[in-house]
């Protein structure tokens, strides 16, 4: 120990008074005035111990009654984040957070003399003309912090200013990590990238392996950070967005950054909601799957096609493990079926391979109308894909086989693709395609049994039940039937 003097500061309580809304959590928020520290600022209620007596949480107690008028049961006082703070003038203070969802009473101005506003602000649009200090406690309670440290210099502004921003978070210990928000080195990841991040919201698919993460930073802005499951669907993802993802424009999310090690990418956010479970009228329907056609023949055009590899077609012994794994669910003749269909395709004349998204269904076309009164399908509205992690070379059709079950029963829908598409399938297309429809088929009965994914069992026995119905012949060599 040092014979120095010993660190002495004062400690502060701060009130997180939240109410969530239809379009997200607020806060509270009074706006310092008089002959007071920070005066014109917005801060949150708050104040000082009263003396050696008073514990941190009914200081709060006393100073949320005092400012606002609120009662507040200590027992619903919650722990969200201390902060370490040192003024522009050098003193320091430590600064306890806490969050409270209930109380009785209506907030109100209580202490006018050094209080001439108070309103409710959204947690990720907080206004400007904030105390630094404040606004770092609510930035990092926003991203689930415990701990932060905010010392900011001579010179700098009492206000919160994003370019001299002096947040520092610390982090978690790893067992704190969440679905809400990832790993501390995920998180470092990010915010190299894009800067200080505000608000992670969970976005993943209703899967375990699904990681996605709607992130917004401190100056504005909204991106998507992705972890994947494996190299491989880090490695195609990259590929993808790298190579001929750029020559969709608009219509796909831009790579920011990627980290091999994390198997992680942070993408630019693009607008619009999946089109799976969307209702649409028939005539707008037809509209935008003429627009999805024009969109896939973009992403097969989108580098020169080539020859085929040899043995690139459907195989074998990798339908023989799907079988397998997909065997107690299968009707009587399935397997036959299946067998059959790829014996038959090794004699199909190999369609030449292009760029292919991999999973285009329509859980991944985002879609979005400017303006509701325009014409259905007008150049305003906005038709994206996004989730390139299975995107590999291939056969054209391999986009066609999800996409497929949209225009079951709907004719007018396969039309309205093909014509945005430029182009029909030719013979030996369509029977590639009947092929990889009843394989993928078994490969989703094989990963729902697997998983107790009881709707993509059946979604497969449909599929199969489909194309049995469908192809009672054999195919040509050149793909007739």
């Amino acid at each position: 120990m040092s014979g120095g003097q010993r660190h002495t500061e004062p400690v502060d309580v701060h009130l997180i008074l939240r109410r969530e809304t239809t379009t997200g959590p607020k806060v509270l928020l009074s706006r310092r005035a008089g002959q007071v520290y920070a005066a014109g600022l917005w801060h949150l209620p708050s104040g000082h111990l009263d003396g050696p007596h008073e514990d941190v949480v009914a200081a709060l107690v006393r100073e949320a009654r005092e400012e606002t008028g609120v009662v507040i049961d200590p027992a619903d006082v919650r722990a969200a984040v201390t902060v370490h703070h040192r003024g522009p003038g050098g003193s320091s203070r430590t600064g306890y957070f806490f969050e409270v969802r209930r109380w009785q009473g209506t907030a109100r101005i209580a202490e006018p003399d050094v209080c001439d506003a108070m309103d409710w602000a959204p947690l990720d649009a907080l206004p400007a003309g904030m105390v630094a200090y404040c606004r770092a406690g609510l930035d990092a309670y926003s991203v689930g912090a415990r701990l932060a440290v905010h010392f900011q210099l001579p010179g700098d502004a009492i206000a919160f200013d994003p370019d001299t921003d002096r947040l520092r978070i610390v982090p978690d210990v790893p067992a704190r990590a969440s679905a809400d928000c990832p790993d501390a080195a995920v998180v470092g990841f990010a915010q190299r990238a894009v800067g200080r991040i505000t608000a992670w919201t969970d976005a993943s698919w209703a899967r375990e392996s699904s990681r996605v993460w709607r992130v917004h930073g401190v100056q504005g802005g909204t991106w998507y950070v992705k972890v994947h499951q494996n190299d491989k669907f880090h490695g195609r993802e990259v590929r993808g967005l790298r190579t001929w993802a750029p020559a969709l424009g608009a219509a796909a999310p831009r790579l920011v950054a990627a980290d091999e090690t994390l198997r992680a990418v942070v993408l630019t956010a693009v607008p619009g909601r999946p089109l799976h479970g969307m209702v649409l009228a028939p005539r707008q329907e037809r509209a935008v799957f003429h627009r999805i056609g024009a969109l896939a023949r973009r992403i097969h055009q989108s580098r020169t096609p080539r020859p085929a590899p040899p043995g690139s077609g459907p195989a074998i012994a990798k339908a023989d493990r799907q079988l397998a794994a997909a065997r107690s669910h299968l009707r009587a003749g399935d397997e036959e079926f299946i067998r059959d269909l790829v014996r038959q395709a090794e004699h199909l004349q190999p369609p030449e391979w292009v760029e292919t998204h991999g999973d285009f269904q329509l859980r991944n076309i985002l879609y979005a109308a400017e303006d509701t009164a325009r014409a259905p399908g007008a150049a305003e509205d906005v038709l994206a894909v996004i989730d390139f992690e299975r995107s590999a070379p291939g056969p054209a059709v391999r986009d066609l086989v999800r996409l497929s079950d949209a225009w079951d029963g709907r004719p007018d829908l396969f039309e309205a693709f093909l014509s945005g598409y430029g182009r029909h399938l030719t013979a030996t297309e369509e029977a590639r395609m009947t092929i990889d429809m009843a394989l993928d088929a078994v490969s989703g009965i094989a990963y729902g049994t697997a998983h107790g994914d009881r709707e993509l069992i059946e979604r497969g026995r449909r599929a199969l039940a489909r194309l049995r119905a469908g192809h009672h012949t054999a195919l040509s060599p050149t793909g007739g039937t």
